[in-house]
């Protein structure tokens, strides 16, 4: 028997996720696909009997949208929700805003692989110049982050998310876990792949290819160590999850007929 369980998941399909940009630390909703995959996340979670007590999201309204919706829809509107930057996707430095599949033609596909999945590799840092730099850091959010604005990150690799995610996941989620309460983590790809890697000891190597669809929720089962007691679970229709993790894939490749 589990003695902590855990939900996780990436929130639901994104404005840029649609797009196939690198959205990263901009703030977008999630789009009309992204809504329903929160909906259905949460009718899923009721029907399997899940109860929250407690709810952690990013300070992104994605993350924070998908969290509502599945709250709505499971009855459970009352449940508090604790949020933090050091939950939110991975910066993505100079990459924000650019199409992945375009990246792929003019990179190469490994390339950009190596920027979206590696563990510690950084992409080039975001300069005053970019376009969304302005648009990120006089975000009135971060002005009530726990680090000053000069601190935040300019550009991250998955080991600098998972860096910066450490101390909330050790200081703030796990004495609510070890108190008794049913935990939902609503992050990012990237958050929840960093939380995923320290807790099941994925290895660097390993961590790439590690695919995370939108809106589906991962139960963790964890014994009195805090220790996996068997590798994360996807909850859900396991074809359709996988044709998720695909389409997430091929976000990294080139178009058919760009070949």
């Amino acid at each position: 028997m589990a003695k902590y369980r855990l939900v996780l998941l990436r929130h639901g399909e994104g404005a840029w996720t649609k797009e196939n940009r690198f959205c990263s630390w901009v703030d977008q909703k999630l789009s009309s696909d992204g809504i329903k995959e929160a909906q259905n996340c949460g009718k899923h979670l009721k029907a399997l009997g899940f109860e929250f007590d407690l709810v952690f999201t990013s300070v992104l309204s994605r993350s924070i949208q998908t969290a509502w919706l599945i709250l709505e829809e499971m009855g459970q509107e009352w449940v508090p929700i604790q949020s933090s930057w050091r939950l939110n996707e991975r910066h993505y430095g100079a990459l924000i805003g650019l199409n992945r599949a375009e990246m792929a033609l003019n990179h190469g596909e490994e390339q950009v692989k190596i920027w979206r999945r590696s563990y510690d590799v950084t992409p080039p840092p975001i300069s005053e110049s970019h376009p969304y730099y302005d648009e990120i850091y006089n975000d009135r959010r971060y002005k009530c982050s726990d680090v000053s604005q000069e601190n935040l990150p300019k550009a991250e690799s998955l080991k600098d998310v998972l860096d910066r995610l450490l101390p909330y996941w050790n200081e703030k989620i796990v004495p609510e876990l070890k108190s008794g309460k049913m935990i939902l983590i609503s992050a990012h790809g990237n958050s929840s792949r960093a939380l995923l890697k320290h807790v099941e000891g994925i290895s660097d190597e390993d961590i790439i290819n590690v695919t995370l669809p939108t809106g589906v929720p991962i139960l963790l089962e964890l014994d009195e160590n805090l220790h996996p007691l068997g590798p994360h679970q996807f909850l859900g229709d396991q074809e359709a999850i996988q044709a998720a993790i695909k389409k997430v894939e091929d976000q990294g490749k080139v178009k058919s007929a760009e070949k």
